[in-house]
């Protein structure tokens, strides 16, 4: 992307879940001047467009954090209907830990392969009528 590049994330319980890794790393959103910390927001929101172009969740739960990973990267998590109620209706890191290191729900080619190139797809549509 423009301002640094997408990654399909390594657990997909929430299917389409993927990361924004800016490029040149800084620490922190508010590193950047105001023109740079723009296109990154604005890189994040065509990502989040992308994924419910594709993956039609209810909603898209942006986050960015930078506590144990200390660079700028948000985390995009669809939300959909079928998640049990009281996950829904909270952060994603409600969800047992078992989701996120369950072998089932981690990346493969096999599983998500089709989902990533559909992702891929959205992404570089959204970026040439964007830019």
């Amino acid at each position: 992307m423009r301002t640094g590049f997408a990654l399909f994330g390594y657990t997909q319980f929430l299917p389409g879940y993927c990361l924004l890794i800016r490029t040149p790393k800084v620490a922190n959103l508010n590193d950047l001047d105001i023109k740079a910390r723009t296109e990154f927001l604005l890189d994040m929101s065509l990502l989040g467009e992308a994924i419910e172009k594709v993956c039609h969740p209810l909603r898209v739960n942006y986050s960015i954090y930078g506590n144990e990973a200390a660079f700028l990267h948000a985390h995009l998590f669809p939300r959909y209907e079928w998640e049990p109620e009281y996950n829904r209706k909270n952060p994603v890191w409600t969800y047992p830990e078992s989701n996120w290191t369950e072998s089932s729900f981690q990346w493969s080619e096999e599983k998500h392969g089709e989902l990533m190139s559909s992702l891929s797809n959205a992404i570089n549509e959204m970026m040439q009528t964007n830019y």
